[in-house]
C-alpha cells in the first residue's frame, strides 16, 4: 500500500518526512506511574540521557508524556500536567536532534508545550475529550497532529471497526473545522484502549480495513501491551519480542510510524523488514 511522502518542516531546523519507510517513535515517559517504565526517566538529568539513547538506537521522533493513561491510573489536572511537563521539555527540546511530539489531551498543556517548541501533538482523546480547544490550539501552531481512537468502555454496539470509522470521521471533521490542515493529520487504532484482549486482536487483524478507508499516515503503539502478554504469559518487561512482531505486522497493515519503548530491537527489525519489501532506509 503506497502512500503519498509527506514531509514536515519546522522553525528549529528539525524535518520528518513520512512515505513507506516505517519510523520509529521513541517513547519518553517522565511520570512515575506508567506500567513499563515509571520513575525510569523522571528527573531532568535522566529524561536527557534517555532521550540521546533512543535517538543513537534509531528514533525518528520523540514522545515525551507526563500523565499516565494505563488502567487505573489517577489523571492529572492540566495545570499538575503541565507542571510536570514543563519541568523537562525544555531540555528534552534543546538536546533533542528528532522532532518532539507531546502525549497530552489536556490543550492548556499542549499550547504550553507548543509554544516552547514542541513539533507534533499526540491526543489519546482524538480532539473529543473537549469542546474543540484542543484541534484549535493544534491548528493555531499548524503542527502534524495525532488522533487516537478511544472510549470510556468497551461495549460496542456494533461492529468494532465500523464504530472506529465513525470515531475517526468526526474526528476528521472536528480537526478540519478547526483549521487543521488535512496533510497534518496522522490516525493512531488506539490498542489497548477502550478495546479487550480479544477486540484488540481483531482490530489488529482486520486493521487494513482503516488504512485503507482513510488514507493517511497511520501510527501504531502496541508496545508491552497487556494483549500481547496474554499471547506470550509475560510480564511488561519481557514483552519487546512480542512488540517488534505485532510492529512488523502493522507495517503490512498500512502503518509508517511505531511507538515503542525499545527503539533499538525495534528499529532494527523494521529495517530489515522494509529492506526485504524494498523499501529504502
Amino acid at each position: 500500500m503506497q502512500r503519498p511522502v509527506r514531509t514536515y518542516q519546522w522553525k528549529d531546523g528539525k524535518r520528518l518526512s513520512l512515505s513507506d519507510k516505517s519510523l520509529v517513535m521513541g517513547i519518553l515517559n517522565v511520570t512515575p506511574d506508567s506500567f513499563s517504565d515509571g520513575g525510569n526517566w523522571d528527573s531532568p538529568e535522566r529524561a536527557i540521557s534517555h532521550t540521546h539513547a533512543m535517538i543513537e538506537e534509531g528514533a525518528d521522533i520523540i514522545d515525551v508524556g507526563a500523565e499516565s493513561t494505563r488502567p487505573g491510573s489517577l489523571p492529572l489536572t492540566a495545570g499538575e500536567e503541565t507542571e510536570r511537563l514543563m519541568n523537562f521539555l525544555p531540555e528534552v527540546l534543546k538536546e533533542s536532534s528528532v522532532p518532539v511530539s507531546i502525549d497530552s489531551y489536556h490543550y492548556e498543556t499542549m499550547e504550553k508545550a507548543l509554544s516552547a517548541g514542541a513539533h507534533m501533538v499526540n491526543d489519546i482523546w482524538g480532539f473529543q475529550h473537549d469542546d474543540g480547544s484542543m484541534a484549535s490550539a493544534s491548528a493555531s501552531f499548524g503542527v502534524p497532529v495525532i488522533l487516537m481512537h478511544n472510549r470510556e468502555d468497551h461495549d460496542y454496539e456494533e461492529d468494532i471497526l465500523e464504530s472506529m470509522k465513525n470515531f475517526f470521521e468526526k474526528s476528521i471533521e472536528i480537526a478540519l473545522k478547526a483549521g487543521v490542515k488535512e496533510e497534518n493529520i496522522i490516525l493512531d487504532p488506539g490498542i489497548g484502549f477502550g478495546k479487550t484482549a480479544e477486540q484488540n486482536m481483531e482490530v489488529l487483524s482486520r486493521l487494513d480495513e482503516l488504512t485503507r478507508l482513510f488514507p493517511c499516515p497511520w501510527l501504531l503503539g502496541v508496545s508491552r501491551k497487556r494483549f500481547i502478554g496474554s499471547i506470550l504469559d509475560l510480564p511488561a518487561e519481557e514483552r519487546d519480542e512480542g512488540t517488534a512482531a505485532a510492529s512488523l505486522w502493522g507495517v503490512e497493515k498500512g502503518c509508517t510510524i511505531f511507538r515503542v519503548h525499545n527503539v533499538q530491537m525495534t528499529a532494527r527489525t523494521l529495517k530489515v523488514w522494509d529492506a526485504l519489501r524494498g523499501v529504502n532506509h
